[in-house]
């Protein structure tokens, strides 16, 4: 290949020039409306990959939080609140405290309902701020990236008119298949915390259909002051939706991080897309004080426990019975853990502030080996499965075509009750004539042997 004349760039140099030019003419702008907490943590891996392929991000979030802080992936826009970070912390401490606290399932919803408050709290003063609406409406963004736990984003994905791609892990009471019109069968999907596989006897299909049944019930009742603010916010007419499930059910995509290799398999729909595993990133060096811990772990390895990054105190009775059943496992436990250390803690249990998850798990050899296997035998990453359906909603304005008709339809429509029906009185009709047919043949029968009877009865005399 002959070398470019001098002064000139070589055609590779203008290849990859034309290349990046239409790479940055594709950007877009997206808005960002995500939930603080270990929600927050896992969508920042997304945030950086799409800032990576050139599009501007802006984050929206309340000024005052524990997680979302400024940073060279996005634009931070903040809206003023009336709660401080002290309140939150507290908060998120109790629900840590809650979660292993012996009470009353009427008495736990109570809480929830507190807690859940300030999020409430949060989007009221968000969708009354006018100037931050406006401002908004002015950036004309794309798309909307939303984490759909609390349904304040997608109310203001309505009201800015904007297509909208969830990311979440799982929805409380099943929304996602509410919302979705995704079946989702009790006898073979378990709900969630029932402990129950996707083989289950009846008493447990029995105890599956109860537990959602009242989950559902806790459910309408905790998201029943967003039904009075979606009506406020964005009317009362009969194209805009008036449930919370018919509110969720607009989204274009749904990002679901979990994957079918560690979940027991369910039905989908066309838009839920699995993208778990997209924060695993390949395992790091240790640092030489968890080196030492793996290598003095011996043949049984180690076990790493955590209970999430928003709960690292709980009940010192709690954790003592935690300590006990640790103990009771041949492995190396490393727990994050920075509450005060429980009197019974056992030899292989160590407490740790902070952990490299990720590349402590990189070394628990055999399993971690064989699941991810399984986990990474897909033609392409997590991650850029759902940069895809993020930029793909951007690029088309929504995805109507991945939406089923199942939306446009009643209750009665959905489950085919006015088709029974029909089919049910065809029946009745059909069985009602041939009743009368034959009751008017056994007449005609029964007529004319009388009537043979008299007559030979007149011969004889």
């Amino acid at each position: 290949m002959a070398p470019s004349a001098p002064g000139f760039p070589s055609p590779a140099s203008w290849a990859v020039f034309f290349l990046l030019l239409g790479t940055f003419g594709e950007a877009g702008r997206l808005l960002v409306v995500p939930i603080d907490g270990s929600h927050w943590l896992g969508m920042v891996p997304l945030l950086g990959r799409l800032r990576q392929h050139g599009h501007h991000v802006t984050v929206l979030a309340p000024e005052t939080n524990l997680r979302i802080v400024p940073s060279e992936l996005y634009t931070l826009q903040t809206y003023p609140v009336a709660y401080t970070r002290d309140y939150v912390e507290v908060e998120f401490r109790q629900m840590g405290h809650r979660s292993f606290a012996r009470q009353p399932f009427w008495h736990k919803l109570a809480k929830i309902a507190n807690f859940t408050a300030m999020f409430f709290d949060s989007c009221k003063r968000l969708l009354a701020h006018r100037e931050l609406l406006q401002e908004l409406e002015q950036s004309h963004f794309d798309a909307i990236l939303v984490d759909p736990f609390f349904p304040c984003g997608q109310i203001l994905a309505e009201h800015l008119s904007l297509p909208s791609v969830f990311f979440v892990r799982a929805m409380p009471c099943g929304l996602d298949s509410l919302a979705t019109l995704c079946p989702s069968p009790p006898s073979y999907v378990p709900g969630p915390f029932t402990r129950f596989t996707d083989c289950m006897s009846f008493p447990q299909r029995l105890g599956n259909v109860v537990a959602a049944l009242s989950t559902s019930v806790a459910c309408a009742w905790l998201y029943k002051p967003y039904k009075a603010l979606m009506a406020e916010v964005l009317g009362r007419e009969e194209t805009v939706p008036q449930t919370v499930p018919q509110l969720l059910g607009r989204a274009a995509v749904w990002l679901l991080k979990y994957d079918f290799v560690f979940e027991f398999p369910r039905p989908l729909m066309p838009n839920m897309v699995l993208v778990g595993g997209i924060g695993c990133a390949r395992q790091s060096k240790l640092a030489q004080e968890f080196e030492a811990m793996v290598n003095a772990s011996g043949e049984h390895g180690i076990v790493v426990f955590s209970l999430g990054s928003m709960v690292s105190e709980i009940p010192m009775k709690k954790a003592m019975e935690i300590a006990d059943a640790l103990g009771t496992v041949p492995q190396t436990v490393l727990w994050r853990y920075t509450g005060p250390t429980p009197p019974n803690l056992p030899k292989n249990v160590k407490l740790v502030k902070w952990l490299p998850q990720n590349d402590l798990l990189g070394r628990y050899k055999e399993n971690i080996q064989r699941l991810s296997e399984l986990h990474l035998d897909r033609p392409i990453h997590p991650l850029d499965l759902a940069v895809h359906w993020v930029e793909f909603v951007m690029r088309h304005k929504g995805a109507p075509h991945l939406r089923p008709a199942a939306h446009d339809l009643n209750w009665v429509q959905y489950h085919s009750l006015d088709v029974l029906a029909f089919l049910l009185a065809v029946l009745l009709l059909f069985l009602f004539i041939s009743f009368k047919c034959c009751l008017c043949c056994c007449r005609r029968c029964c007529g004319k042997k009388g009537r043979t009877k008299k007559a030979t009865k007149a011969k004889s005399h």
